[in-house]
């Protein structure tokens, strides 16, 4: 498979679009200034405890508190509360967590009233970004994730990912890393580790302990609600968790993320270094790779494929819901069941396509084409399980019910990919209504008198939709042209313009130059 990583930078944001044999798949963007996003770490001030929800409010410094459930604070959160206590008490050193003495570990059935109290400081990494109405959703289990491994403070437990499928292969990296982790931390082992080096494994781990290291060192003065550590930045984090060695090709248009994303491949795939271009050219990057043409195409309420088959996208609340039909798609030769078997199985590509385009999260129900075959249905909700390995996101799929419905939930940590696709209409300006068309030619004569008179031009070019050029020179000696030729002694060249709207005019002077009205 081709795939193409095409970065779009401009002084108020980063536009990134991930491309799989040159089809559009994922589109990410990030304000420059984007504040609490997916990974960053905050000192925060519980505001209120919950007991009903079994949660708490913490004051991050967002207009509304971030949300922390009980679920989300981690067995281990009594030593983090101690060890913040200790760092910002003034009376000792940053303490060493590796010479930290553990605190009981909370138990899963328990009460939030129990652990947190209202005013308590507490750090927390966003693990799931404000959307719509709702603050963040935080955790007090911190992670710091790298190319390789996750780093997680206060813990001690070593995991491999479960996509390692070798036995060998597992206790080897259990091995590697059980010998240079740190004391009192814990490490996941991500699937890219599969086969790596220790030196590998262990500069990245040394890079994430430097992360905590920074923590540590902030604490003492930091004061709630205060950002301690903000997560890589997304072009970046896309390029940890999405890049191998498959890529390509990566084309930005800035010089220095050129710089340094050519740094970054140097690092873990010098060989590769070679796929990072730098775009240049009038033409702008999105233009240039027919991104822009495929945003238009990709989003709105209907999405229509090559064979006939179109998506009607909707979302509610609570859900959203796509519904496939199959258009003007229909081949004689087969029966109905066939027909609808081979419009779902190419749908089932583009709604997985969807999801990850838009970054749908919830649940998602899609109305299939109802099929009476079991086996069908079967070969259905295959190629859609293999259609979602290509996310990163978390999700479960549902095997279609007698009603050819498909359930599906995805985790959703950033708010929903929403391009805006309709354009406003630039005959009526958005408003419904036109000025009588009636009128027009008196416009047209008014401006003309103004432009001759007022403005002294002589020599004029007036461009207008066929059908009005029709209407102005109809006639061979007494037709609205040569009226207006006449009355004002102007040189006056009316020329047919096909791609402007019905009541759409301008006036050009002698050097070809639009004189705006």
């Amino acid at each position: 498979m081709n795939k193409e990583l095409i970065i779009n930078s401009t002084s108020s944001e980063v536009e990134i679009a991930l491309l799989e044999d040159k089809l559009l798949v994922e589109l990410n963007k990030e304000k420059s200034n984007n504040e609490y996003s997916v990974g960053d770490i905050y000192l925060g001030r519980i505001k209120k405890i919950m007991p009903g929800l079994n949660a708490a409010f913490i004051d991050v410094g967002y207009e509304k508190d971030a949300f922390l459930h009980y679920l989300d604070l981690g067995p281990q959160v009594q030593s983090l509360l101690k060890y913040i206590r200790l760092a910002q008490s003034g009376n000792t050193q940053n303490p060493n967590i590796g010479e930290f003495t553990f605190e009981p570990e909370i138990i899963k059935t328990g009460r939030i009233n129990h652990v947190l109290k209202s005013g308590q400081n507490i750090l927390i990494q966003i693990a799931k970004e404000p959307i719509s109405t709702k603050g963040p959703r935080v955790s007090s289990e911190l992670a710091f994730a790298g190319r390789y491994l996750v780093l997680i403070p206060f813990s001690d437990k070593i995991s491999v990912s479960q996509k390692i499928k070798s036995a060998e292969e597992r206790n080897r990296l259990k091995r590697l890393i059980t010998s240079i982790k740190p004391k009192n931390c814990g490490v996941i082992i991500r699937t890219v580790a599969e086969n790596k080096l220790v030196a590998d494994l262990d500069a990245d781990l040394r890079a994430l302990y430097k992360r905590w290291e920074s923590i540590t060192q902030k604490l003492a003065a930091a004061k709630p609600p205060m950002k301690i550590i903000g997560e890589i930045d997304r072009t970046s984090a896309i390029l940890r968790d999405a890049l191998s060695e498959s890529f390509n090709n990566i084309v930005v248009n800035d010089t220095t993320l050129y710089e340094e994303i050519r740094a970054y491949i140097g690092k873990i795939f010098p060989d590769k270094i070679g796929i990072v271009k730098l775009h240049s050219g009038k033409t702008s990057i999105f233009e240039q790779y027919g991104i822009d043409k495929q945003i238009k195409g990709s989003f709105g309420k209907t999405i229509t494929i090559k064979s006939g088959t179109y998506l009607v996208i909707e979302h509610t609340e609570a859900l959203h819901v796509i519904d496939i039909n199959s258009g003007h798609r229909v081949n004689q030769d087969q029966n109905q069941e066939m027909n609808a078997l081979e419009t779902n199985l190419e749908a089932a590509g583009e709604v997985a396509r969807q999801l990850r385009l838009r970054d749908m999260g919830g649940i998602i129900v899609i109305d299939f084409i109802d099929m009476t075959l079991g086996q069908n249905r079967r070969k259905l909700y295959d190629r859609l399980r293999e259609e979602m390995k290509k996310d990163r996101a978390k999700h479960s799929i549902l095997p279609p019910s007698k009603f050819g419905l498909v359930q599906i939930t995805r985790q959703r940590v950033r708010p929903e990919m929403n391009v805006q696709i309709l354009e406003r209409c630039p005959t009526c300006d958005g408003s419904g209504e036109i000025r009588p068309s009636i009128l027009l030619t008196d416009e047209i004569e008014n401006n003309l008198s103004y432009l001759v008179r007022e403005q002294n031009e002589k020599n004029l070019t007036l461009i207008v939709h066929p059908y009005i050029h029709a209407y102005l020179t109809k006639g061979v000696f007494f037709n609205e042209l040569g009226k207006w030729k006449r009355k004002y002694g102007v040189k006056l060249t009316l020329e047919p313009q096909n791609s402007y709207h019905f009541l759409e005019y301008h006036f050009y002077n002698k050097n070809g130059d639009e004189i705006k009205m």
